[in-house]
């Protein structure tokens, strides 16, 4: 059996998604990408937003490996008792605690 005839059999008792929630959906997403969203037209296939929308995932993930690896760098060249390491400490303990209060976005 396919892997698509397999998919369908088990969602055939799940509630589908329509195409115009899917339409929903992809516009969403459209405006969340950057260069999806610069452009003057909105006319851009879900196939197209698809790519851009992993595109710049992949993007994301790299930009916070780099950040990662500077502030490791960073933690590492200071004295872990200086003023500089206390406001570092801070300001993680800052953004993780404002990361748990943020809901996700639907």
């Amino acid at each position: 059996m396919s892997s698509r005839r397999s998919r369908s059999t088990q969602t055939s008792g799940a509630s589908r998604i329509s195409d115009e929630q899917i339409s929903d959906l992809v516009s969403k997403l459209q405006q969340l990408i950057p260069e999806l969203r610069a452009r003057r037209s909105n006319k851009v296939s879900a196939s197209r937003v698809l790519q851009e929308t992993c595109d710049y995932i992949r993007s994301l993930h790299r930009e916070v490996d780099d950040l990662s690896d500077r502030l490791a760098e960073l933690l590492a060249s200071i004295d872990d008792n200086s003023a500089e390491a206390a406001i570092i400490r801070s300001l993680l303990i800052l953004l993780i605690s404002e990361q748990r209060k943020t809901p996700n976005r639907s």
